[in-house]
């Protein structure tokens, strides 16, 4: 095989194992929020984090100082706070949401990353595109006005205002839901020019649930109520979110990312499916509207990219 097909043959491995990821990302929204009902938000997330840490050292272990004296500081440091950050916000997030359907709503306003990684990469000169990108993050934007609007009294606009109100009901969770929408992009465009190839999850996922154990120390938490099925749900998120962290750090690094982004695009749609059905929620017309959107969307945005 010639040096260009092993190459080719490379970045398609790489991107079919990034794109794991996505399956594995679809279900965590449901079943985080079921788990943070018995743990509490802090707690929920320090346990989850706690057993995907577990999972990825077992597998990979820690590197080596040598290894980490070859890694840029750019990426240990930068991609390491924004890593952590990412996952506190989300998680934090979803626990402090006012009932099963916010949770909802603040899982499709983390879904934002997907258009919002391809912005960025245009932005920063990494990817080149057209000027449909622009429209199709509008679309974004409108789709999640719609979802917010679920659920909006009869004669109200859906939208924005409901999108404010909502906000003004639950601020610090819609904060959170919104700075880890923008902070995953970041990750992922750092993380490819700084990275060199290193995967280092491992750290990145050890550092995050230090941090959280940290915080349900130092803050007044509720007690955390325990069962056989709480265990099996935190054994089935951590499991998940260690295979999906690790395959999509592959993929960013080492694939195609553009066809990484374009299949992130469905995340939405599977998650709000697989949340609907595992929280027992029937959201309303109006957010599956906007769910729709979303993914059309950020689809427009990909397509903006290809052939440039």
């Amino acid at each position: 095989m010639s040096a260009p097909s092993a190459r080719s043959a490379e970045i398609r491995r790489a991107t079919l194992i990034g794109l794991v990821a996505v399956l594995c990302w679809s279900g965590t929204v449901g079943l985080m929020r079921s788990v943070s009902e018995a743990l509490g938000a802090l707690g929920g997330a320090a346990v989850l984090f706690s057993v995907s840490t577990a999972f990825v050292l077992l597998v990979r272990g820690l590197p080596t100082r040598a290894q980490l004296r070859s890694v840029s500081r750019v990426y240990l440091v930068a991609c390491g706070l924004l890593f952590a950050c990412y996952e506190i916000s989300l998680s934090v997030a979803i626990g402090l949401a006012h009932g099963r359907q916010q949770a909802m709503e603040l899982g499709m306003i983390n879904y934002l990353w997907p258009s919002l990684t391809i912005v960025l990469a245009v932005l920063c000169r990494q990817q080149a595109a057209r000027w449909w990108l622009w429209p199709g993050a509008a679309l974004c934007l409108w789709g999640l006005g719609l979802v917010m609007g679920d659920g909006a009294p009869a004669g109200d606009a859906p939208g924005w205002q409901s999108l404010v109100a909502h906000m003004a009901a639950n601020p610090l969770a819609y904060a959170l839901a919104f700075g880890a929408a923008l902070m995953w992009p970041a990750y992922s465009v750092l993380s490819r020019v700084h990275g060199g190839g290193f995967n280092g999850v491992g750290l990145f996922l050890l550092f995050t649930s230090g941090l959280l154990w940290a915080q349900w120390l130092a803050l007044p938490t509720v007690p955390m109520q325990w069962s056989w099925g709480v265990a099996a749900q935190v054994l089935a998120v951590g499991g998940c979110t260690a295979l999906a962290y690790s395959c999509w750090e592959h993929g960013i690094q080492r694939g195609n990312l553009a066809v990484l982004a374009a299949g992130s695009y469905f995340t939405p749609v599977l998650s709000a499916l697989w949340a609907s059905v595992w929280l027992t929620v029937r959201p309303g017309l109006p957010f599956w509207q906007g769910v729709v959107l979303v993914t059309l969307g950020s689809l427009v945005c990909w397509g903006a990219t290809r052939g440039r």
